[in-house]
This record gives structure tokens, C-alpha cells and sequence, in this order.
């Protein structure tokens, strides 16, 4: 039995099959997502989804679904599913499923009497162009297989509607046709491997629905265009391969294509390859520019996410180049920020206070993980230039007081990950002196200065080291309460003294100025109050304002989404913290509580981790399907239990 294997028993069951989603990406943000029962439950699901650079930064689904049939004796069965009005689910093609298996590439066994027929997707790594390859495993008469394209060319942020405007026109290329609804699009080529015949039958299909987007509270309908369909003979033992992309390719290629895809596929065959694979995912290379995207299927590159989860996603799985690579355009833009310059590339919210901050952090990774010295030889110069651009007071938004702390204004904007706002306010305005932002400063003086002592330049490891001492000093003072945990902000006499994860940082991170008996009791109160299964509680249920359910309108979901939601990026900072305290001793819990993930690897989206969970049972998860901060962070645990496991 395979690793990520569905049965018949659960794929026909709707109730089981539809929430679990299923995500293929190649490395310029184009995507194909879906449901492993083949049907779209939200906007953003399409067999082709790719950036139209010319029209907007957007994704735009091309090619929504295609519906095949099967026909033998004259007799149609039709394997498609879509839902429309009245929760009718149309043509029920899920009842003739066998099996799905994802483990190696997606692959769906149907049975329609005496035929057997499997169906296996590719989406191709290096162009915008999905292969769908048909095996006839078994069949006792003559059989014809229809295709029926659903097309949509639009924003994924949008829907399409029947109008006059779209074309109708297409143009026949080789095995195929080419077509383009609206100006501005590039053409889609639809082809495949053998010789068929296309009808042109234009058609609106109308009333298609996106359950996802009713539970969002968002509209949810859309109608779509089919501008005929293919037929094809199959026979017994035959694989016909059928190619949707923005460019011609020779049927004669498609077979070789498929198999050399294929046989570089790396097997989700366990939970740490489930993991690796979607770890790639979130890569996004556009000309010579190397992001990573906060999240699929709607996030682009945030400043934040992407410091936050890149050593998880390049160093935890062993790809130092990778990270270089990143952090070739990471560099420029911090250079452009810092210099106040335009942010010269798709880098967003580089002026959040704490994400000069966060890529401190990142580059402490790279050192660990290669070595002081390259670290200083590579980065060594910007780090400086980081940490002298907050001490001279540069950032506007970051101001380093004489008592050694940072202070920001998030009254009228939401300056930290915490970033939920309702009616442009912050849902939680967090301001002053913030925990985590001061635990990442105390960090970052203390790394730098040990880096540029071992560099020679003892002066300035001398002056950050005074820094340090001063800064140490008053984050015990400020942020420590006589409950033995640290406040979440501080303003002047206003104390947040909610219960919130932003404390475990503190005695997470390699430099930190509590000592042992203050970071344990700092991690006791977290463990007791915002464990979950799946990841820390973003608000403890003995604080006030505790909202633990994601759902409902937007507005309802903003004021819960960190207000006693779990997010699993911060357990890895609880795991490394736990382990930080109890060595050895604690790997037998760390690898316990990394069951709970596990799970996760055959719900929701298959082989990743969704943005967000509710923060009581059942612990449902919520949000984007793959989110880069959560896998990042649970590769990170593995890669550092792996060590204590030498």
C-alpha cells in the first residue's frame, strides 16, 4: 500500500473526498489545483492556472476542468463532476473511481463495466502545460473516449459569466486546436498525442458552483465555456496523452515528455518527502529573480514569510544553493529599502518593522548550517549594514530607545505577522515595545557581534555587545510580569497581558535574555495554555476575546484569525524552544507532537499543511491549502532532531 492511497470506499463518499485538494506547481507560479475527485470547490481551482504578466501580477485560470466519457456500444459515461444549484453534483463521474494514488504522480483508476481506465497528471516543471496521460487497462469491446475542455480565462480573483464578447474562434494545430476567449491572454493549445476528431459544439455551461467560496462568504458561481470536444479511439493496453499549454508541441513529443517528467518526480512516499516535495512548491523564479510565495493558491511573496520559512524550505532539505540563490534577490531588495530606494522586484511589505529583523535570523541559519565564516564572508557586510541602518534610527517605523528596545506604531496599520485588520483598523493593534520584535533585536546584536569578533573587528562586536547588555537588561524589565510570562507589548502604561505565542521566540532563538529558569517557565505557561495538536494557539482560551473558529464571512474570519486560531510555523519555534530546555530528554515529546502533522498528509491539501487550524477539537484546518511558514518550519524540527538523533 502506498503512502498517500485513497480508496474507493472514501473517493466516492463527497464528504470525504471534496475537502481534500491537490496542488502541482512548476517553478514560474503556475499551478494546477483541484480536488482529488476532479471537481473545483473554489475559484482559484483550474487544470491550467497561470501568471499573465501583460494583464496584471494575478494568476488567471485558462483551462478550468475537462470532462472525459467513455463510450462503448453507443453507450456515454461521462467522468466529470462539477456542482451546480441546488447542491446537485453533475455527472457523478466520482461513482465509477477505484482508487487514487498520489504517492508518484496523481494518478485515478475508474471502472465502467468492463472497462478499466486510469488517468495520471503531469504538470510540467519547466513550461505552463499540464499532461494528462489515459491508460486502457482493460476492455472487452471497441472504445472512444471524449474529452470536453471547460474553459475560463479569467483572474483567479474573479469569475466568468456567458457574454457576447468571448471568441468562439480556434484554429486546428497538429492532434488538436489552439483558442483565446479575450484579448490580452495567450493562446491555448489543446493536443493530443494520436490522431482524433474535434467538434466544434460551443457551449455555456452555466451555474457552476464553488462551495469553498460559499463557506467564505464570497460569490460562488460562475458559468463556463466549452468550445466542443475531442473523440479519440483507445485499445486495450494504450496510453493517449492530452497536452493544455500556452505554446504547440508535436504529438510526437508528448509520450517522452509525460515519462521524463515523471521519472523526475521525487515519491511522496513519506512524511518527510511529502514535505521536501511541497517545500518546491513555493519557489518562484521569474527571469533572474528567485522568490518564495507566502502560500498557494492566492499569497504572493511577502518580505516576512519568505525570511521566516526560508531556511526550513532550502537548508532543511539540504539545498544551501537555493538559498543563496533567494537571498541574491532578498539582498537587493533590502539594499533598495535600507538605501530608500524602489523595491526594484516583486518583494511585498519590506517595511514591516520586524523583517530586517527576520532576515537576521535567516542568514544565523545559513551560519549554522555552513558555517560562521562563509556566513561572514557572503552576508557579513549586509548584516552590518542591517543593524546599523535600526541603530541609527533609519527605519521609519523601528525606533530604538535609550532604555536599549524597539518601538513601533501598529495603532493604525498592523505592523507583525499578526496582521489581521477589520474596517483598515488592526483586529489586534499591536504597539510599542512588541515581544517578539525585541527578542528578535536582542538576537541579531548578539549574532553580529560574535560574527564580526570572530572577523577581527572587535570594536564593533564591542559596541553591539554594550547594545545587547543594555537591551537584555530592559526586556526583562518591561516584557517579564510576576506570572512568569512576558507581556505581548508594552506602551507607556498600556500592557497587553493577553497570553499569546510571540513569547516563545524569546527562548527559541540561539541568544536570549532570560535566563534558563525564566525561559522554562515561559514555556510551561505556553505549553499549558496554547498547545494544540496542531500547531500554538495564537490567543490563550483564558484571555479575553477568544475566537478559535476560522469560518464565515470575511469579516468574522478576520476577527478570529489570531484570536485563538493554531498555526503550525510557530511549533516549530515551540519544538526547537522545548528542546533548547530539555535536550535529549524532550526529543521523545518533540516526536510526538510531530504526529499530529502527519496526519495532516492525507487531508486537506495531499502532502502539505494548510495556512491556519481552529484552535479547539477538532483542530479543522483553515485557509490557503499549502502555506510556505508551516512546511518550512516542521522540516526545520526534523532537520534539527535528526542532529540530536546522531
Amino acid at each position: 500500500m502506498s503512502y498517500l492511497h485513497f480508496d474507493k470506499t472514501l473517493m466516492v463518499n463527497l464528504e470525504e473526498s471534496l475537502p481534500r485538494e491537490i496542488l502541482r506547481t512548476n517553478r514560474a507560479g503556475a499551478y494546477h489545483c483541484t480536488t482529488i475527485v476532479d471537481c473545483n470547490t473554489r475559484k482559484y481551482h483550474g487544470l491550467l492556472v497561470i501568471p499573465v504578466p501583460n494583464l496584471d501580477d494575478e494568476n488567471h485560470v485558462l483551462l478550468s476542468s475537462l470532462d472525459e466519457t467513455v463510450i462503448q456500444h453507443g453507450a456515454e459515461f461521462n467522468l466529470g463532476l462539477h456542482k451546480y444549484q441546488g447542491n446537485n453534483y453533475s455527472p457523478n463521474g466520482h461513482k465509477y473511481i477505484r482508487e487514487f494514488d498520489c504517492e508518484h504522480i496523481p494518478a485515478t483508476t475508474y471502472r465502467v463495466g468492463g472497462v478499466i481506465l486510469r488517468k495520471e497528471k503531469i504538470f510540467v516543471h519547466h513550461e505552463n502545460r499540464i499532461l494528462i496521460r489515459y491508460t486502457l487497462i482493460d476492455a472487452h469491446s471497441a472504445t472512444t473516449l471524449r474529452f470536453r475542455p471547460f474553459l475560463a480565462f479569467r483572474s483567479v480573483r474573479e469569475y466568468t459569466h456567458e457574454n457576447a464578447q468571448a471568441s468562439r474562434d480556434y484554429q486546428l494545430v497538429e492532434n488538436g486546436i489552439k483558442t483565446c476567449m479575450y484579448p490580452g491572454y495567450p493562446e491555448l493549445f489543446m493536443q493530443l498525442n494520436k490522431k482524433n476528431e474535434f467538434h466544434f459544439d460551443p457551449n455555456w455551461y452555466r451555474g457552476i458552483e464553488y462551495p469553498k467560496e460559499q463557506e467564505r462568504g464570497y460569490d460562488f458561481n460562475e458559468d463556463l465555456y466549452v468550445p466542443g470536444y475531442f473523440e479519440v479511439d483507445i485499445k486495450k493496453g494504450e496510453s493517449i496523452v492530452f497536452s493544455a499549454g500556452i505554446s504547440e508541441i508535436s504529438p510526437r513529443r508528448l509520450k517522452q515528455v509525460f515519462e521524463t517528467e515523471a521519472e523526475d518526480r521525487t515519491p511522496r512516499d513519506s512524511f518527510y518527502h511529502c514535505l521536501k516535495n511541497s517545500a518546491h512548491q513555493f519557489h518562484n523564479k521569474q527571469e533572474e529573480e528567485h522568490y518564495i510565495l507566502a502560500g498557494y493558491p492566492w499569497f504572493k511573496c511577502r518580505a516576512r514569510d519568505m525570511f521566516v520559512s526560508l531556511p526550513g524550505l532550502t537548508l532543511a532539505v539540504d539545498e544551501v544553493d537555493e538559498f543563496e540563490d533567494v537571498m541574491k534577490t532578498a539582498e537587493k531588495a533590502i539594499r533598495n529599502y535600507i538605501n530608500d530606494e524602489p523595491i526594484g522586484c516583486k518583494i511585498y511589505e519590506m517595511e514591516d518593522p520586524d523583517v530586517l529583523l527576520w532576515a537576521v535570523w535567516a542568514l544565523q541559519q545559513y551560519a549554522k548550517e555552513t558555517s560562521r565564516d562563509q556566513c561572514r564572508a557572503k552576508y557579513g557586510s549586509l548584516l552590518e549594514e542591517i543593524i546599523e541602518f535600526i541603530r541609527q534610527r533609519k527605519h521609519n517605523n523601528l525606533f530604538l530607545h535609550e532604555n536599549g528596545l524597539l518601538y513601533a506604531n501598529g495603532t493604525d496599520k498592523a505592523i507583525t505577522w499578526m496582521n489581521s485588520t477589520v474596517n483598515g483598523r488592526p483586529v489586534v493593534p499591536r504597539t510599542g515595545y512588541i515581544v517578539e520584535i525585541n527578542a528578535l533585536w536582542y538576537n541579531a546584536l548578539r549574532f553580529v557581534a560574535d560574527l564580526v569578533r570572530e572577523g577581527g573587528n572587535t570594536v564593533l562586536a564591542d559596541l553591539l555587545d554594550g547594545q545587547a547588555e543594555v537591551t537584555g537588561k530592559s526586556f526583562v524589565e518591561v516584557f517579564r510580569n510576576e506570572y512568569g510570562y512576558l507581556l505581548d507589548y508594552v506602551d507607556g502604561n498600556m500592557m497587553d497581558w493577553s497570553v499569546r505565542p510571540n513569547m516563545i521566540f524569546t527562548v527559541a532563538f540561539d541568544y536570549s535574555p532570560l535566563d534558563r529558569a525564566q525561559k522554562k517557565q515561559v514555556l510551561d505557561i505556553v505549553t499549558r495554555e496554547l498547545l494544540t495538536p496542531k500547531g500554538l494557539r495564537t490567543l490563550s482560551p483564558k484571555s479575553g476575546g477568544y475566537n478559535p473558529n476560522y469560518v464565515g464571512p470575511q469579516i468574522q474570519r478576520d476577527y478570529a484569525y489570531h484570536q485563538g486560531t493554531a498555526w503550525p510555523w510557530l511549533m516549530g519555534f515551540y519544538m526547537e524552544a522545548y528542546l533548547r530546555i530539555y535536550k535529549m530528554s524532550g526529543i521523545s515529546f518533540v516526536e510526538r507532537q510531530l504526529i499530529g502533522f502527519e496526519d495532516e498528509m492525507t487531508s486537506h491539501c495531499i502532502s502539505s499543511l494548510p495556512e491556519l487550524f481552529d484552535g479547539n477539537p477538532p483542530f479543522k484546518g483553515r485557509g490557503a491549502v499549502s502555506f510556505a511558514m508551516n512546511v518550512a518550519e516542521i522540516l526545520r524540527i526534523l532537520k534539527l532532531l535528526s542532529k540530536y538523533n546522531l
